[in-house]
């Protein structure tokens, strides 16, 4: 097992875990675990994105909202002793070396371990982001995952893009009275198969979408489908579901061409775990299990090199 922070070699703790979302969170649970101390550094509060998602279909325990697994995610984390939480703070700075991995915080403190595991995952796309939606400079607009169940009622909402949040906010509000104007790439239409027979959704494959300036209350866009056809289009408010982006930290890691951080490509001191390897594995279970994995991979190298020491 390895041993605790060492000051004669300036470690801080055993492992650094950037992002307190589900990978990170199992990742500092499994370093607890074999005895490893670690800290967790996250800007928001721990499972924040966990939090807002409200049908979950795909995780153990019986637990059928975010909000029900993040809260016990996060009990649990706050009475681990061998876990200290750096919550309110940005990684600005990442550097591994032979020997150490060095954290730089916002507040302009460093932190030193020997591993850390990287699980910042991702962000959402803006329309700005995607060649086929034109939108005034600046737009922001929130994910589709966010909008409660007010938010929908007796409204028109304008969905851009066909991604699986659109089934998990259906399942999560199954009698609220609205109506998802989807619209999307035709390339993308596999994406929107699961939606496809719910009476509130209206499916609009485009070649392009132009989002135009709307009333204070409304929002108003002009769709273009690959025969040339025009058609204008009112909602209530906007939505994202165009996918994600990653939102790795800056410094020693490295990037594929889609922005991903492939785990294998990594210095041997940093861990990539959850949402930040690959677009493919989206989801909480492979997360888990992917922190989890993390924190193993610190321990036994930790343990191969103090047996060789």
């Amino acid at each position: 097992m390895p041993s605790h922070p060492d000051s004669s070699v300036g470690y801080d703790t055993d492992l650094i875990v950037i992002g307190g979302g589900p990978a990170g969170c199992a990742a500092a649970r499994m370093a607890a675990s074999v005895g490893m101390r670690s800290v967790v550094i996250e800007p928001d509060r721990l499972c924040r994105n966990l939090y807002r998602i409200s049908a979950l279909n795909n995780a153990l325990g019986g637990y059928t909202s975010g909000l029900e697994l993040a809260d016990a995610m996060t009990a649990e984390l706050k009475a681990m002793e061998l876990c200290r939480l750096e919550l309110g703070r940005r990684v600005t700075e990442l550097r591994a070396a032979d020997d150490r991995v060095t954290v730089t915080l916002d507040d302009g403190r460093r932190l030193v371990a020997p591993y850390a595991v990287v699980a910042t995952g991702v962000g959402p796309l803006q329309p700005g982001d995607v060649p086929w939606i034109v939108a005034p400079e600046g737009l922001f607009l929130p994910p589709l995952w966010q909008a409660a169940a007010d938010d929908a009622e007796g409204r028109t909402l304008l969905v851009l893009g066909g991604d699986r949040p659109i089934g998990t906010f259906l399942r999560a509000h199954p009698a609220t009275e609205t109506r998802l104007l989807v619209v999307y790439p035709e390339a993308d239409v596999y994406k929107v198969e699961e939606v496809r027979d719910d009476p509130r959704v209206t499916l609009l494959p485009v070649e392009h979408l132009t989002l135009r300036p709307g009333h204070r209350t409304t929002v108003a866009a002009e769709a273009m489908s690959a025969d040339g056809t025009r058609r204008n289009l009112s909602a209530d408010a906007a939505y994202l579901s165009i996918g994600n982006v990653p939102t790795a930290p800056p410094g020693d890691l490295l990037r594929g061409s889609d922005g991903y951080c492939p785990p294998t490509d990594q210095h041997p001191r940093v861990i990539v775990a959850g949402d930040l390897r690959s677009v493919r594995y989206q989801r909480i279970m492979t997360a888990l299990g992917s922190g989890a994995e993390a924190a193993l991979q610190a321990y036994y190298a930790a343990r191969k090199l103090h047996m060789r020491e």
